[in-house]
């Protein structure tokens, strides 16, 4: 589920498609994401999830992949229970 709504963000957020994006994906070097566009994922999917993400987790040092976002997705999920 995360990953299916996190493809979806991204796709909107970056004008990519949702169907090339894969755990492996990374933001930077496969998506031409910054870390703004990084930050406005983000942001949209605490919205659409009703979650809260730190700010300090939201960093293209510690985001690097799709995979690594949906961690932080379930991490944050999971504290907000």
């Amino acid at each position: 589920m995360e990953f299916d709504l996190l493809k979806k963000v991204i796709a909107q957020v970056l004008s990519v498609d949702a169907e090339e994006i894969t755990l492996d994906t990374t933001f930077e070097g496969d998506l031409g994401a910054d870390s703004l566009d990084v930050t406005s994922i983000m942001i949209e999917l605490e919205e659409q999830l009703g979650i809260e993400i730190g700010d300090d987790d939201v960093d293209t040092e510690k985001i690097k992949t799709v995979g690594d976002a949906v961690e932080l997705i379930k991490n944050a999920k999971s504290a907000g229970e």
